[in-house]
Protein backbone atom coordinates (compact mmCIF):
# COMPACT_ATOMS: atom_id res chain seq x y z
CA UNK A 1 0.00 0.00 0.00
CA UNK A 2 1.62 3.15 -1.12
CA UNK A 3 1.20 6.11 1.64
CA UNK A 4 1.95 9.46 2.35
CA UNK A 5 0.37 11.95 4.39
CA UNK A 6 0.95 15.55 2.63
CA UNK A 7 0.69 17.90 4.79
CA UNK A 8 2.83 20.89 4.25
CA UNK A 9 2.45 24.57 4.21
CA UNK A 10 0.08 24.00 1.43
CA UNK A 11 -1.81 22.11 3.31
CA UNK A 12 -2.00 24.29 5.73
CA UNK A 13 -3.13 26.95 3.36
CA UNK A 14 -5.56 25.11 2.01
CA UNK A 15 -7.16 23.76 4.76
CA UNK A 16 -7.23 27.53 5.76
CA UNK A 17 -9.28 28.23 2.83
CA UNK A 18 -11.75 25.57 3.25
CA UNK A 19 -12.13 26.67 7.29
CA UNK A 20 -12.55 30.32 5.81
CA UNK A 21 -15.06 29.54 3.54
CA UNK A 22 -17.38 26.21 5.72
CA UNK A 23 -19.93 27.59 6.13
CA UNK A 24 -21.26 26.96 2.76
CA UNK A 25 -20.02 23.33 2.53
CA UNK A 26 -22.71 21.25 4.86
CA UNK A 27 -25.70 22.19 2.70
CA UNK A 28 -24.24 20.89 -0.14
CA UNK A 29 -23.15 18.02 1.39
CA UNK A 30 -26.30 17.10 3.05
CA UNK A 31 -28.60 17.55 0.37
CA UNK A 32 -26.43 15.13 -1.95
CA UNK A 33 -27.70 12.69 1.12
CA UNK A 34 -30.81 9.90 0.51
CA UNK A 35 -34.05 10.75 2.22
CA UNK A 36 -33.24 9.35 5.48
CA UNK A 37 -29.97 7.69 4.73
CA UNK A 38 -28.59 7.00 8.12
CA UNK A 39 -25.06 5.21 6.48
CA UNK A 40 -21.66 5.65 8.72
CA UNK A 41 -19.28 6.71 6.68
CA UNK A 42 -15.90 7.15 8.62
CA UNK A 43 -12.82 9.19 6.94
CA UNK A 44 -9.81 8.17 8.49
CA UNK A 45 -5.88 8.76 8.59
CA UNK A 46 -3.86 5.61 9.09
CA UNK A 47 -2.42 6.29 12.30
CA UNK A 48 -3.50 4.71 15.67
CA UNK A 49 -5.20 7.75 16.68
CA UNK A 50 -7.90 6.35 14.33
CA UNK A 51 -8.00 2.91 15.50
CA UNK A 52 -11.05 2.74 18.03
CA UNK A 53 -12.65 3.73 14.34
CA UNK A 54 -11.15 1.29 12.71
CA UNK A 55 -11.85 -1.73 15.09
CA UNK A 56 -15.31 -0.82 15.59
CA UNK A 57 -15.36 -1.35 11.56
CA UNK A 58 -13.37 -4.54 11.82
CA UNK A 59 -15.22 -5.93 14.69
CA UNK A 60 -19.16 -4.97 13.28
CA UNK A 61 -20.46 -2.84 16.42
CA UNK A 62 -22.09 -0.21 14.23
CA UNK A 63 -24.22 -3.04 12.70
CA UNK A 64 -24.38 -4.29 16.20
CA UNK A 65 -26.27 -1.23 17.24
CA UNK A 66 -28.19 -1.78 14.27
CA UNK A 67 -26.43 0.63 11.74
CA UNK A 68 -25.21 0.96 7.95
CA UNK A 69 -21.66 1.33 7.46
CA UNK A 70 -19.38 1.87 4.74
CA UNK A 71 -15.84 1.00 4.82
CA UNK A 72 -13.84 3.69 6.52
CA UNK A 73 -12.04 5.93 3.68
CA UNK A 74 -8.72 6.46 4.34
CA UNK A 75 -6.95 10.17 3.18
CA UNK A 76 -3.70 11.54 2.98
CA UNK A 77 -3.64 14.65 4.88
CA UNK A 78 -6.11 16.56 7.44
CA UNK A 79 -7.07 18.97 5.08
CA UNK A 80 -8.26 15.54 2.69
CA UNK A 81 -10.19 15.07 5.66
CA UNK A 82 -11.65 18.04 6.76
CA UNK A 83 -13.04 18.35 2.76
CA UNK A 84 -14.82 15.27 2.75
CA UNK A 85 -16.08 16.19 6.00
CA UNK A 86 -17.55 19.58 5.59
CA UNK A 87 -18.96 18.50 2.49
CA UNK A 88 -20.93 15.72 3.65
CA UNK A 89 -18.69 12.89 2.19
CA UNK A 90 -18.01 11.63 5.05
CA UNK A 91 -19.86 12.09 8.65
CA UNK A 92 -17.64 10.73 11.17
CA UNK A 93 -13.96 11.59 11.52
CA UNK A 94 -10.98 11.91 13.58
CA UNK A 95 -9.46 15.21 13.89
CA UNK A 96 -6.61 17.23 15.64
CA UNK A 97 -8.61 18.66 18.76
CA UNK A 98 -6.99 21.67 18.23
CA UNK A 99 -8.11 21.63 14.41
CA UNK A 100 -11.47 21.59 16.29
CA UNK A 101 -11.13 24.68 18.02
CA UNK A 102 -9.98 26.34 15.11
CA UNK A 103 -13.14 24.79 13.01
CA UNK A 104 -15.68 26.09 15.56
CA UNK A 105 -14.69 28.88 16.27
CA UNK A 106 -12.29 30.49 13.76
CA UNK A 107 -14.81 29.91 11.36
CA UNK A 108 -17.99 28.78 12.95
CA UNK A 109 -18.26 25.34 11.38
CA UNK A 110 -21.12 23.36 12.52
CA UNK A 111 -19.94 20.43 13.84
CA UNK A 112 -18.87 19.35 17.72
CA UNK A 113 -16.24 17.13 19.66
CA UNK A 114 -18.49 13.65 20.34
CA UNK A 115 -15.81 12.06 22.35
CA UNK A 116 -12.65 11.26 22.47
CA UNK A 117 -11.05 8.77 20.06
CA UNK A 118 -7.57 7.61 22.68
CA UNK A 119 -4.85 9.65 24.59
CA UNK A 120 -1.52 10.02 24.63
CA UNK A 121 -0.30 8.19 21.36
CA UNK A 122 2.80 10.83 20.42
CA UNK A 123 6.34 11.23 20.94
CA UNK A 124 9.14 13.52 20.32
CA UNK A 125 11.78 11.80 18.07
CA UNK A 126 15.68 12.90 17.68
CA UNK A 127 18.03 11.83 15.36
CA UNK A 128 20.58 9.79 17.29
CA UNK A 129 23.31 12.87 17.82
CA UNK A 130 21.11 14.69 19.71
CA UNK A 131 20.78 13.72 23.74
CA UNK A 132 18.61 16.64 24.87
CA UNK A 133 16.12 19.23 23.95
CA UNK A 134 18.44 21.64 24.41
CA UNK A 135 20.56 20.22 21.67
CA UNK A 136 17.63 21.46 19.20
CA UNK A 137 19.39 24.51 19.55
CA UNK A 138 20.19 26.04 15.75
CA UNK A 139 18.75 22.81 13.93
CA UNK A 140 15.23 22.21 12.63
CA UNK A 141 12.14 20.12 14.12
CA UNK A 142 9.37 18.37 12.43
CA UNK A 143 6.13 18.86 13.35
CA UNK A 144 2.33 17.52 11.57
CA UNK A 145 0.36 20.39 11.72
CA UNK A 146 0.39 24.19 13.75
CA UNK A 147 -2.70 23.22 14.93
CA UNK A 148 -1.88 20.00 16.92
CA UNK A 149 -1.35 18.57 20.41
CA UNK A 150 2.45 17.85 18.86
CA UNK A 151 2.96 21.94 18.14
CA UNK A 152 1.79 22.69 21.91
CA UNK A 153 3.67 20.25 23.86
CA UNK A 154 6.45 20.81 21.85
CA UNK A 155 6.39 24.54 22.50
CA UNK A 156 6.20 24.29 26.17
CA UNK A 157 9.44 21.73 25.74
CA UNK A 158 11.42 24.48 23.67
CA UNK A 159 10.24 27.12 25.88
CA UNK A 160 11.18 25.30 29.20
CA UNK A 161 14.82 25.01 27.52
CA UNK A 162 15.23 28.79 26.95
CA UNK A 163 15.21 28.34 22.77
CA UNK A 164 13.63 30.48 20.58
CA UNK A 165 10.85 29.06 18.57
CA UNK A 166 11.18 30.32 14.82
CA UNK A 167 8.36 29.71 11.89
CA UNK A 168 9.62 31.39 9.21
CA UNK A 169 12.84 29.67 7.14
CA UNK A 170 15.74 31.82 7.69
CA UNK A 171 19.14 31.03 6.54
CA UNK A 172 21.14 30.64 9.29
CA UNK A 173 19.68 29.79 13.02
CA UNK A 174 20.96 31.13 16.29
CA UNK A 175 21.80 28.91 18.87
CA UNK A 176 19.32 29.36 20.92
CA UNK A 177 16.84 28.80 18.06
CA UNK A 178 15.00 26.54 16.77
CA UNK A 179 13.05 26.17 13.30
CA UNK A 180 9.46 24.51 13.20
CA UNK A 181 8.46 23.01 10.19
CA UNK A 182 5.19 21.13 8.93
CA UNK A 183 6.24 18.15 7.25
CA UNK A 184 4.09 15.18 5.84
CA UNK A 185 4.48 11.88 8.60
CA UNK A 186 5.48 9.83 6.51
CA UNK A 187 8.56 12.10 5.12
CA UNK A 188 9.61 12.68 8.96
CA UNK A 189 11.52 9.08 9.12
CA UNK A 190 13.68 9.99 5.57
CA UNK A 191 14.25 13.37 6.49
CA UNK A 192 15.88 12.58 10.43
CA UNK A 193 17.97 9.78 8.42
CA UNK A 194 19.29 12.30 5.95
CA UNK A 195 19.60 15.07 8.53
CA UNK A 196 17.60 17.43 7.05
CA UNK A 197 15.84 17.55 10.41
CA UNK A 198 17.00 16.85 14.02
CA UNK A 199 13.46 15.36 15.00
CA UNK A 200 10.31 15.37 14.57
CA UNK A 201 7.02 15.19 17.22
CA UNK A 202 4.17 13.35 15.79
CA UNK A 203 1.33 10.43 16.42
CA UNK A 204 2.26 6.78 16.48
CA UNK A 205 3.45 4.71 14.93
CA UNK A 206 6.18 7.03 13.35
CA UNK A 207 8.05 6.99 16.41
CA UNK A 208 8.09 3.48 16.74
CA UNK A 209 8.82 3.20 12.72
CA UNK A 210 11.82 4.92 13.58
CA UNK A 211 12.98 3.08 16.78
CA UNK A 212 12.80 -0.27 14.30
CA UNK A 213 14.60 1.25 11.80
CA UNK A 214 17.67 2.77 14.12
CA UNK A 215 17.15 6.04 12.62
CA UNK A 216 16.50 8.01 15.85
CA UNK A 217 15.21 7.61 19.47
CA UNK A 218 12.28 8.96 21.87
CA UNK A 219 13.56 11.95 24.02
CA UNK A 220 10.02 12.41 25.06
CA UNK A 221 6.98 11.25 25.28
CA UNK A 222 4.18 13.69 24.76
CA UNK A 223 2.12 12.50 27.67
CA UNK A 224 5.05 12.82 30.06
CA UNK A 225 4.61 16.17 29.87
CA UNK A 226 0.56 16.48 29.53
CA UNK A 227 -0.41 13.29 31.40
CA UNK A 228 -3.31 11.46 29.49
CA UNK A 229 -4.12 14.37 27.09
CA UNK A 230 -6.34 13.63 23.77
CA UNK A 231 -4.59 14.02 20.56
CA UNK A 232 -7.30 13.02 18.13
CA UNK A 233 -11.39 13.85 18.83
CA UNK A 234 -14.62 12.45 17.18
CA UNK A 235 -16.07 14.90 15.29
CA UNK A 236 -19.16 15.30 14.07
CA UNK A 237 -22.04 17.36 12.07
CA UNK A 238 -23.93 19.54 14.40
CA UNK A 239 -27.13 18.79 12.17
CA UNK A 240 -26.59 15.27 12.77
CA UNK A 241 -26.41 15.48 16.43
CA UNK A 242 -29.73 17.78 16.50
CA UNK A 243 -31.91 15.88 13.79
CA UNK A 244 -30.39 12.01 14.43
CA UNK A 245 -30.29 11.74 18.31
CA UNK A 246 -30.47 8.13 18.35
CA UNK A 247 -28.16 7.68 15.14
CA UNK A 248 -25.84 9.84 17.03
CA UNK A 249 -25.85 7.82 19.60
CA UNK A 250 -25.51 4.32 18.26
CA UNK A 251 -22.67 5.97 16.68
CA UNK A 252 -20.97 6.83 19.71
CA UNK A 253 -21.88 3.38 21.70
CA UNK A 254 -19.84 1.76 18.79
CA UNK A 255 -17.05 3.79 19.45
CA UNK A 256 -17.04 3.75 23.22
CA UNK A 257 -17.52 -0.30 22.65
CA UNK A 258 -14.39 -0.38 20.59
CA UNK A 259 -12.12 1.40 23.06
CA UNK A 260 -13.48 -0.84 26.32
CA UNK A 261 -12.30 -3.87 23.97
CA UNK A 262 -9.24 -2.44 22.92
CA UNK A 263 -8.00 -1.95 26.42
CA UNK A 264 -8.25 -6.02 27.21
CA UNK A 265 -6.90 -6.67 23.37
CA UNK A 266 -4.10 -5.27 22.52
CA UNK A 267 -2.56 -7.78 20.85
CA UNK A 268 -5.52 -8.64 18.73
CA UNK A 269 -5.49 -4.18 17.80
CA UNK A 270 -2.61 -4.50 16.27
CA UNK A 271 -3.37 -7.60 14.19
CA UNK A 272 -6.38 -6.03 12.45
CA UNK A 273 -5.07 -2.30 11.95
CA UNK A 274 -1.30 -4.12 10.54
CA UNK A 275 -0.59 -4.39 7.02
CA UNK A 276 -1.22 -7.61 6.62
CA UNK A 277 -4.25 -7.76 8.18
CA UNK A 278 -7.57 -8.43 6.99
CA UNK A 279 -9.05 -4.64 6.85
CA UNK A 280 -5.16 -3.17 5.54
CA UNK A 281 -6.48 -0.35 7.41
CA UNK A 282 -2.78 1.09 8.06
CA UNK A 283 0.66 0.32 6.32
CA UNK A 284 2.63 -1.03 9.08
CA UNK A 285 3.61 -4.25 10.09
CA UNK A 286 2.55 -5.79 13.31
CA UNK A 287 5.48 -5.80 15.58
CA UNK A 288 5.68 -1.58 15.07
CA UNK A 289 1.68 -1.54 16.23
CA UNK A 290 2.54 -3.60 18.80
CA UNK A 291 5.39 -1.38 20.37
CA UNK A 292 2.54 1.23 20.56
CA UNK A 293 -0.56 -0.78 21.84
CA UNK A 294 0.60 -3.54 23.94
CA UNK A 295 2.56 -2.50 26.98
CA UNK A 296 6.06 -4.14 28.06
CA UNK A 297 7.64 -3.43 31.18
CA UNK A 298 11.15 -3.67 29.89
CA UNK A 299 10.90 -0.90 27.45
CA UNK A 300 9.36 1.26 30.33
CA UNK A 301 12.36 0.71 32.37
CA UNK A 302 14.51 1.92 29.01
CA UNK A 303 12.61 4.93 28.72
CA UNK A 304 12.85 5.97 31.82
CA UNK A 305 16.40 5.57 32.05
CA UNK A 306 16.68 7.52 28.95
CA UNK A 307 14.23 10.63 30.36
CA UNK A 308 12.05 10.14 27.54
CA UNK A 309 9.63 9.24 30.89
CA UNK A 310 10.27 11.20 34.11
CA UNK A 311 6.96 11.46 35.77
CA UNK A 312 6.70 7.82 37.60
CA UNK A 313 3.28 8.88 39.17
CA UNK A 314 1.23 9.48 35.91
CA UNK A 315 0.15 6.79 33.17
CA UNK A 316 2.89 5.19 31.31
CA UNK A 317 0.79 3.75 28.50
CA UNK A 318 2.18 4.61 25.25
CA UNK A 319 -1.18 4.99 24.09
CA UNK A 320 -4.74 4.48 26.01
CA UNK A 321 -8.50 4.71 25.41
CA UNK A 322 -11.15 6.30 27.47
CA UNK A 323 -13.65 7.79 25.44
CA UNK A 324 -14.73 11.11 27.97
CA UNK A 325 -13.94 14.48 26.92
CA UNK A 326 -13.31 15.86 29.98
CA UNK A 327 -13.74 19.68 30.27
CA UNK A 328 -10.94 20.59 32.03
CA UNK A 329 -8.37 19.44 29.01
CA UNK A 330 -10.25 21.97 26.54
CA UNK A 331 -10.32 24.59 29.02
CA UNK A 332 -6.40 23.96 29.46
CA UNK A 333 -5.72 23.72 25.38
CA UNK A 334 -7.75 26.32 24.27
CA UNK A 335 -5.16 28.64 27.15
CA UNK A 336 -2.17 26.78 25.65
CA UNK A 337 -3.52 27.36 21.92
CA UNK A 338 -3.01 31.12 22.89
CA UNK A 339 0.72 30.70 24.01
CA UNK A 340 1.62 28.53 20.67
CA UNK A 341 3.41 30.03 17.96
CA UNK A 342 1.19 29.12 14.44
CA UNK A 343 1.07 30.45 11.10
CA UNK A 344 -1.79 31.95 10.12
CA UNK A 345 -4.40 34.21 11.86
CA UNK A 346 -5.29 33.24 15.24
CA UNK A 347 -7.00 36.59 16.46
CA UNK A 348 -9.96 34.49 17.38
CA UNK A 349 -8.26 32.66 20.30
CA UNK A 350 -7.92 35.95 22.34
CA UNK A 351 -11.75 36.84 22.94
CA UNK A 352 -12.32 32.90 23.24
CA UNK A 353 -13.24 32.30 26.43
CA UNK A 354 -12.32 28.65 27.94
CA UNK A 355 -15.42 27.63 29.75
CA UNK A 356 -17.53 28.97 27.12
CA UNK A 357 -15.69 27.13 24.61
CA UNK A 358 -15.74 23.81 26.38
CA UNK A 359 -19.40 23.87 26.55
CA UNK A 360 -20.29 24.83 22.70
CA UNK A 361 -17.00 22.67 21.41
CA UNK A 362 -18.00 19.37 23.11
CA UNK A 363 -21.42 17.53 23.57
CA UNK A 364 -20.92 15.29 25.87
CA UNK A 365 -24.20 13.69 26.46
CA UNK A 366 -23.68 10.88 23.80
CA UNK A 367 -20.63 9.80 25.43
CA UNK A 368 -21.53 10.08 28.54
CA UNK A 369 -24.99 7.48 27.95
CA UNK A 370 -22.24 5.32 25.95
CA UNK A 371 -20.00 5.47 28.87
CA UNK A 372 -22.54 4.77 31.40
CA UNK A 373 -23.87 1.83 29.50
CA UNK A 374 -20.79 -0.43 30.10
CA UNK A 375 -19.85 -0.08 33.44
CA UNK A 376 -19.32 3.48 33.80
CA UNK A 377 -15.83 5.12 33.72
CA UNK A 378 -14.24 2.66 36.38
CA UNK A 379 -14.23 0.22 33.12
CA UNK A 380 -12.15 2.59 31.69
CA UNK A 381 -9.61 2.51 34.58
CA UNK A 382 -10.98 5.73 36.04
CA UNK A 383 -12.23 6.19 39.72
CA UNK A 384 -12.40 9.39 40.14
CA UNK A 385 -15.87 10.39 38.66
CA UNK A 386 -16.18 12.84 35.39
CA UNK A 387 -13.48 15.83 36.93
CA UNK A 388 -10.33 15.92 36.62
CA UNK A 389 -6.95 18.21 37.33
CA UNK A 390 -4.52 18.47 33.85
CA UNK A 391 -1.04 17.53 35.10
CA UNK A 392 1.15 19.75 32.62
CA UNK A 393 5.13 19.95 33.10
CA UNK A 394 7.52 20.33 30.53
Amino acid sequence: MSFKLDVSRREFLRLSALLTGATVLPKAGFAAEKAGEQTVRIGYLPITDSSPLLVAHANKLFEAEGLQVDRPRMFRSWSQVAEAFMAGQVNVVHLLSPITVWARFGSKFPARITAWNHMAGSGLTAAPEVNSVADFGGKKVAIPFWYSIHNVVLQKILRKANLKIVTVPKDALDKNEVSLVVMAPADMGPALAQKTIAGFIVAEPFNAAAEFKNIGKILRFTSDVWNNHACCVIFQHQRDLDERPEWSQKVVNAIVKAQLWMRTHRVESAAILADDGAGKYTPFPKPVLERVLVPNADLEAQYFASGANIHKNWNHERIDFQPYPFPSYTQALIESLRETVVEGDNAFLKTLDPTFATKDLVDERFVRSAIESVGGLKAFGINDGWDRKELIEA
